[in-house]
Formats: C-alpha cells, sequence, structure tokens
C-alpha cells in the first residue's frame, strides 16, 4: 500500500510539474494551470500573512544563544544545496566550531501515525528527541528512516552532528544541550522563521532557472516572492557560467548589500555504488556510459556527464527522492546494455536510495561533486569567514 502510494504521489508530481512549465497541451492541462493560478494566489496570501504575523509577535521565534546559518532557495529544488551545506560544515569544523546539520528530513520515515494524531489530538507538545543520523562519530540510520539528504551528509561529513526534525528549535537545543554544538547549519531552512538569533541568511539561486516560472507554488515552483531576497546576507548563483549580469542587476534590485559569489558544481570522482572503487573525472572521457537519476533538474546532471566526455547513449529519469527498487535497477541496466553501455552513472544524492542488488551486469557509478567558487570570494574559506566570522 505504502509502495502504490509513493508511486501515485510521484506520478502526480510529475504530471504537475508538466503542466506549471507548460510541457503538457490542451484543455485538461490549461484548466489545471487555472485552477492552480487560484491556489497560487492564496498561497501568496497565506506566505504574505505568515511573515505579518512573525514581523508583529504574534507568532514567536525562539533565540538558542549560538551562531545560525540557514541555507535554502526561493524555489523548490534544483539548485544544488546539499553539496553547499557540506562545504559549509567542513570548513566550520575546521575552523574550530562544532557543528550540527538541522534538516527536516524530507520523505524520511515518519513517526507513527497513531502517534502523531494523538499529539495533534490532544494538543500535546511533541517531546520526541529528533533522530540522530550521525552522533559526529558513527552513521546510525539509514537513508529511508533518515531521509536521503542528511544520509548523504552523514555519510560525507564525519566529524559533523545531523539532526532530522520539523521542529529545528526542539533539534537545534537538542544539539546544544547534547553535544555542546556552537554553530547550527539549517538545511532547507531560508523558510524556517521560527528559529532567529544569531542568524545568517545564505540564498541559493540556479542560474539556469533562477525563479522558476515566475509563479508561486502550485503554478509555479517559487516558494516566496522574489522580492524576500531582501532577507538574505549572502546570495549564490549556482551552475554558474560567468553570463549573469543580467541576473545580478535583478537580485541587486531587490537585495542591494548582499554578497554575490558565482559557483559551480565541480566533479571530483567517479565512485562504484557497491564496491566503493574510484576513478577520477577522466575515467568516463568516450565512454558510453547510460544515466539513471531522481532529481529535480535531471539535465544539469546528464549534460555534465557529456562535458566530461562520456557518450551519453540512454537517461531515464524518476521524480525527485524517488526511491528506486531493485527491478527498476535491474531495467535501467538492461536498457543500458541494448545501448552498448560500458556503465550507468547516477548521482550521490540517488546512490543513498539504491537497494542491493543480485545481479550488477553494468558497473554503477555516482559522480562526487562539490562546490568551486568563480567570483565573490578567494576561496570558500574566504566565504565563510566573512559569514560566520564578521
Amino acid at each position: 500500500m505504502r509502495e502504490w502510494f509513493r508511486n501515485w504521489t510521484e506520478s502526480a508530481e510529475t504530471f504537475i510539474l508538466e503542466v506549471i512549465f507548460e510541457k503538457r497541451r490542451g484543455k485538461r492541462a490549461a484548466t489545471a494551470r487555472t485552477l492552480l493560478l487560484i491556489l497560487s494566489n492564496f498561497f501568496a496570501a497565506g506566505v504574505k500573512l505568515r511573515r505579518f504575523l512573525y514581523n508583529v509577535r504574534i507568532l514567536r521565534d525562539s533565540t538558542l544563544g549560538v551562531q545560525v546559518i540557514a541555507i535554502g532557495n526561493l524555489t523548490v529544488g534544483g539548485t544544488g544545496k546539499t553539496p553547499v551545506v557540506e562545504k559549509f560544515a567542513r570548513e566550520l569544523t575546521d575552523a574550530g566550531r562544532t557543528v550540527a546539520i538541522l534538516s527536516r528530513g524530507y520523505r524520511s520515515k515518519p513517526p507513527p501515525l497513531r502517534q502523531r494524531l494523538m499529539n495533534k489530538l490532544l494538543l500535546r507538545e511533541d517531546t520526541t528527541p529528533p533522530r540522530v543520523v550521525s552522533d559526529g562519530k558513527s552513521l546510525l540510520l539509514d537513508s529511508e528512516t533518515a531521509g536521503d539528504e542528511p544520509y548523504m551528509l552523514a555519510s560525507n561529513l564525519k566529524d559533523v552532528i545531523v539532526l532530522v526534525d520539523k521542529d529545528r528549535v526542539k533539534a537545534g537545543r537538542y544539539a546544544i544541550e547534547k553535544f555542546g554544538c556552537d554553530t547550527l547549519l539549517l538545511d532547507d531552512g531560508f523558510q524556517y522563521w521560527k528559529l532567529r538569533g544569531r542568524r545568517q541568511d545564505v540564498v541559493l539561486i540556479d542560474r539556469q532557472q533562477p525563479f522558476g516560472n515566475e509563479f508561486l507554488l502550485p503554478r509555479g515552483t517559487l516558494r516566496e516572492p522574489p522580492s524576500h531576497l531582501a532577507r538574505a546576507t549572502t546570495i549564490f548563483i549556482t551552475k554558474s557560467d560567468g553570463n549573469t549580469a543580467e541576473l545580478r542587476k535583478r537580485i541587486t534590485q531587490h537585495n542591494g548589500r548582499a554578497g554575490i559569489i558565482e559557483c559551480i558544481h565541480h566533479p571530483l570522482y567517479f565512485e562504484d555504488v557497491f564496491t566503493g572503487e574510484q576513478h577520477g573525472i577522466e575515467f568516463i572521457k568516450g565512454m558510453k556510459v547510460a544515466s539513471l537519476s531522481g532529481i529535480a533538474q535531471p539535465e544539469s546532471f546528464e549534460g555534465s556527464l557529456i562535458a566530461l566526455g562520456g557518450d551519453l547513449v540512454y537517461a531515464k529519469r524518476f521524480a525527485d527522492h524517488h526511491r528506486f527498487s531493485q527491478q527498476e535497477i535491474l531495467n535501467a541496466i538492461n536498457r543500458g546494455k541494448k545501448r552498448m553501455a560500458d556503465a550507468i552513472i547516477t548521482t550521490q544524492k540517488d546512490a543513498v536510495r539504491f537497494p542491493k542488488l543480485d545481479r550488477r551486469d553494468l558497473p554503477i557509478y555516482f559522480m562526487r561533486v562539490e562546490i568551486k567558487i568563480l567570483s565573490g570570494a578567494a576561496d570558500f574559506h574566504d566565504v565563510v569567514r566573512r559569514i560566520c566570522f564578521r
């Protein structure tokens, strides 16, 4: 039942994305767009009301007395946020900070339904401790329980605490009291206004689709209007090609004081998903490859394989955060073999959601990436120093 519901949700999500980006035509799609636009107007009103309630202190925020860095987007998904969070955590740890990453754990396994219903019916505060994905020493949860992004961060960062809870005030307090953390990184935290204090807001904007189709959810992919960039301390233009004059001009119309940093997601190496064997980025040059992904913007990933010299003979895409079945991967292997592919390449974010396979007729590698600064700072250390130690 759960798998059926997940498949139905992904199909509905794919249909809606095709509708809002006008990849679907006809009367049915046009009617859906009209309905989504009406809902979008309600959503916009809700965003403004919520912000107003925080401004007049009807909704209260909390201060925990430590450095808080919220890293997020204006749009839903696709900006390459996780490598930026990882890079911040690594730099801060190297600078002597005790860092915790606080995530809501999108599509992680929720608490039991009975427990959630009882808490709501009795207006009872949820006192369940946050899920500890990593205690800074060991990886403690799997990707399904933790969520793929927290699990990936915990896998890559051995000295960083990673916690999952929708209530990030509670998670932050737990990180301070239990682990002695002095720095909290809010993964996808730009819209989380409940935790303030000594806070810096870092916003990522994808150069390829900076503001989606310019509509708010659900007619578009914007969570907030572009004017809300005014809250940002620092703005990262991700996937930059250097041709950003118009985008910079628009950003400064909304926020003329924030530092603007341009970066790319730089490939480091390819790693076998199951054996851990690593190869340099020149590994796929001239190789026939098949791609397999369940991310928000697969075009960017597939383009990077071609840019590295790979001959992309087959590409299979699933919805963002898709949890792969063994049969789906075997199907991709079979299709890849028919196209004479030498290997299947996926993303690290996808790889953490792969099940074990009974057979592997083709090797499967994920591409490891990191953030590389192009302009706005000498290096990432300079970025962190400016944001966190000003």
